[in-house]
């Protein structure tokens, strides 16, 4: 009996610590000094021309890089914004040239701040997809990551009533 038990805790220390890494890096992509961590976007109903796209980006290296694409098969236009309030406006805008990702630090695009506004889409996004994107780097280059869709009622903006402007 008490080699039964020893086989058993043995049998389930071996499971959990092969399922634990899994677990953890299963929504994880690594490009050099990158590491993507959990990319998501909305979910959209039918018909609908836009969701955005959030995720962390962790820069472990010591130099600077920059996003400065993002390039997908679902959506005709990509771009990198910003969002922020003046006032009681809510304002979105294209960065032009990117986001900086700091050395040694990180950089969260949620709701309501940075983000990857997919334009244009080809198809609804829908609760539980993994859709592809490829993001560009400055220096590190590309990688092909996938957004897992979100359910609609998930946190977010509604971009499909927003009005974008060139600088707010």
């Amino acid at each position: 009996m008490k080699t039964l038990s020893l086989f058993a805790a043995a049998l389930f220390a071996a499971i959990a610590t092969l399922a634990v890494p899994t677990v953890a890096a299963a929504h994880e992509f690594k490009l050099g000094d990158l590491v993507i961590h959990h990319p998501h976007m909305k979910g959209t109903p039918p018909n609908a021309p836009v969701s955005g796209g959030y995720l962390t980006i962790e820069n472990t290296g010591s130099e600077a890089d920059r996003l400065v694409s993002a390039d997908t098969g679902f959506a005709g236009q990509t771009q990198i914004h910003e969002m922020s309030m003046e006032g009681d406006v809510m304002k979105m805008r294209e960065l032009p040239d990117g986001l900086e990702i700091p050395a040694g630090g990180s950089v969260e695009l949620k709701p309501g701040g940075y983000h990857v506004m997919f334009m244009q889409l080809k198809e609804q996004m829908k609760p539980g997809e993994m859709r592809k994107a490829i993001l560009t780097f400055e220096k590190a280059g590309q990688i092909e990551v996938e957004f897992k869709v979100d359910d609609m009622s998930g946190a977010g903006t509604d971009h499909s009533t927003m009005k974008m402007g060139n600088g707010g």
